[in-house]
């Protein structure tokens, strides 16, 4: 079977050490508040330029599993979650830090992650392959269809308001527009500027967008020290007693984080927050949430975990990305000559089933690096920032430099660096910019094709059942921010009538 002639692969030294090298990445980068997992990998992709391309995946893929990991520990000690998925792990596990029971909190979960993402990777086992043979029936309106869907979805739920992410969303899609028309052949928006024919490349775009706006904030707070936590005292491994009380509440968490993580675009952060407000909701003491209780902890960390493994299968089926580092692996794939999508599995299939095989093995590295070495990893949470930011900068312009060969994407990364330091400050979210520019050409190439092929059109986005669902979707999520917001006032309004 072609899934277990990957694991065997990826058991070989070579595969197996960059697995392993990018899951240790990942965790200690995701500890550090402000230096984030998208951070790392896009760093990291002007690196596997020159590799294998089974071999970078996986890379990648272990920092993601990684990452998202670390960032409990930042979150538990510190209260500073080192990426958003992990902000509701600091409503328990940070209490219980200051009640003297650090090790305690980090053990519930990191043996959470590890659950979560063992039983997101069945799900992606078994779910992948029949999604890929489904996808392959699908016609440029419903991949059409589906980015709007994703675009929509990911401006609707982030943080903020719905006008202000469907803008971050439109100026990401901008972004994207200089160059040539791939229709026309014709300059366009390119201001008379020879070097805007080419189109901005995808790694100064990202490497601008994550991690010159994060330096430039880390800068701004140079100088803040974190508070140091006792990791002495507390055994990290859980007993049997403790699998038995908080079986239903893995299980449960793990589902939810899923198939969140299937939803195009949503990502780990809204995944952990619903499963935290189920397990409150399920639990016989919801007063207790909130104050170092343990319940939380877990469903939290399960959710956030468990949603890495749904979204890479709309990555890996239909080339949509699930998150923002998703979309960042499309981006991979792409600069690797592969073409995200159902016919991954039959034009690459070492590379889609290695996906597969790295997340398992990934998650069984993270549980084995986080359990031995956490508390020497809680250290680097200490290094000061200024030797840490100043690496990276010099890192960035070096490896866009290095792999374009011109000052133009140096210019474009900076500049791009100081747009999204300016919309985080405007509250208008990075993830829809980004994942607006990734998906801005796959929208223009299928809504192009459709529009040729029924001779202008639009027929289609309600005729086909599968365009129709997705275009409905869109609508529903474009709709409900303000039906819910309605839906408030007036049970509120109610209620005081009632009274």
């Amino acid at each position: 079977m072609p899934f277990f002639d990957a694991l065997f692969y990826l058991m070989t030294p070579l595969p197996f050490a960059l697995v392993f090298l990018g899951v240790a990445l990942g965790i200690v980068v995701g500890s550090i508040p402000g230096l984030t997992t998208t951070m790392l990998i896009t760093l990291t992709l002007p690196l596997t330029f020159f590799m294998d391309s089974v071999n970078a995946i996986m890379l990648l893929v272990g920092m993601y599993v990684g990452g998202v990991s670390g960032s409990q520990i930042s979150a538990t000690l510190l209260r500073m979650p080192g990426t958003p998925s992990s902000i509701m792990t600091t409503f328990d596990g940070y209490p219980m830090t200051q009640q003297g029971r650090a090790a305690r909190a980090l053990g519930l979960g990191i043996t959470a992650s590890f659950v979560g993402g063992m039983i997101s990777f069945l799900v992606l086992a078994l779910l992948a392959p029949p999604f890929s043979r489904l996808a392959i029936t699908f016609g440029p309106w419903e991949y059409f269809t589906m980015v709007l869907m994703a675009l929509v979805m990911l401006s609707s739920l982030s943080q903020g308001s719905l006008l202000k992410g469907l803008i971050a969303a439109c100026l990401g899609m901008l972004i994207h527009m200089p160059g040539i028309d791939p229709s026309s052949g014709t300059p366009r928006l390119t201001f008379g500027v020879d070097a805007f024919e080419g189109g901005l490349s995808l790694l100064p775009v990202l490497i601008g967008a994550f991690a010159i706006s994060q330096i430039i904030k880390d800068i701004i707070n140079i100088d803040v020290r974190p508070p140091k936590a006792d990791l002495a005292e507390g055994k990290l491994l859980l007993s049997p007693g403790d699998w038995r009380r908080h079986s239903g509440n893995f299980l449960r968490s793990s589902l939810i984080g899923t198939w969140i993580g299937i939803l195009p675009g949503i990502g780990s952060n809204i995944a952990s927050m619903l499963s935290y407000s189920a397990a409150r909701s399920a639990s016989k003491e919801p007063q207790k949430f909130g104050t170092g209780h343990e319940p939380g902890v877990v469903a939290a960390e399960t959710a956030n975990n468990a949603a890495v493994g749904g979204a890479l299968i709309p990555l890996i089926t239909l080339g949509i990305p699930g998150s923002v580092v998703d979309a960042i692996l499309i981006g991979a794939l792409i600069i690797h000559n592969l073409e995200p999508g159902p016919l991954l599995f039959i034009n690459a299939p070492e590379v889609a089933y290695g996906v597969i095989a790295a997340y398992l093995v990934g998650n069984l590295i993270m549980f084995a690096i986080m359990m031995l070495a956490v508390r020497h990893i809680a250290k680097v949470l200490y290094v000061p920032r200024a030797f840490l930011l100043t690496s990276i900068l010099v890192f960035c312009v070096i490896g866009i430099f290095a792999v374009g060969n011109s000052f133009f994407d140096v210019w474009v990364m900076l500049a791009l660096g100081l747009l999204g330091f300016v919309m985080e400050r405007a509250k208008m979210p990075l993830g829809p910019f980004v994942i607006g520019f990734v998906l801005a050409p796959i929208a223009e190439e299928h809504l192009r094709s459709g529009l040729m092929s029924t001779g202008g059109s639009l027929e289609p986005l309600f005729t086909r059942p599968f365009a129709a669902s997705f275009l409905a979707i869109s609508i529903a999520s474009l709709c409900w921010p303000a039906i819910s917001t309605w839906l408030r006032k007036r049970h509120a309004g109610g209620e005081v009538a009632q009274g």
